[in-house]
């Protein structure tokens, strides 16, 4: 926590694009976030909504470090902020940290992907037949 900084967001904020440079990341304090990727055709499509207690960015952790998805608050958000290269750095020096930093990462990862694949298949798969009554 001493690499953490206090940040906050105004309501309907863009904290980061697909395809950007991850850098940073933040464990939300307090509000609400949205994550997002663009599908074509179609524009942005939400995926999951994050709060508080958890942790926004897993991107910055392996190369190539770009946004997997985007990011946009629903309303005011306050967070910690880490800055990826001091958090990277500090992993090295302790291995231990850096372990427990990547487990918990891989963690958020698999969720997240678990839940975008269900919001795809909920917006985009095939429609199943309903018998009428």
């Amino acid at each position: 926590m001493s690499l953490a900084r206090d940040v906050s967001f105004a309501s309907a904020t863009r904290v980061f694009e697909e395809g950007g440079g991850a850098d940073r990341f933040w464990i939300l304090r307090t509000g609400a976030v949205d994550l997002d990727i663009q599908v074509p055709g179609r524009g942005r499509a939400v995926v999951e909504t994050l709060g508080a207690g958890e942790l926004l960015g897993w991107s910055w952790l392996c190369p190539p470090r770009q946004w997997h998805l985007g990011a946009g608050t629903r309303g005011p958000v306050c967070a910690w902020e880490f800055d990826a290269s001091s958090v990277r750095d500090l992993c090295s020096e302790q291995p231990a940290l850096g372990l427990a930093l990547v487990t918990v990462v891989a963690g958020t990862v698999g969720e997240r992907l678990r839940a975008t694949r269900t919001r795809l298949l909920d917006l985009y798969g095939p429609q199943e037949s309903r018998p009428t009554s």
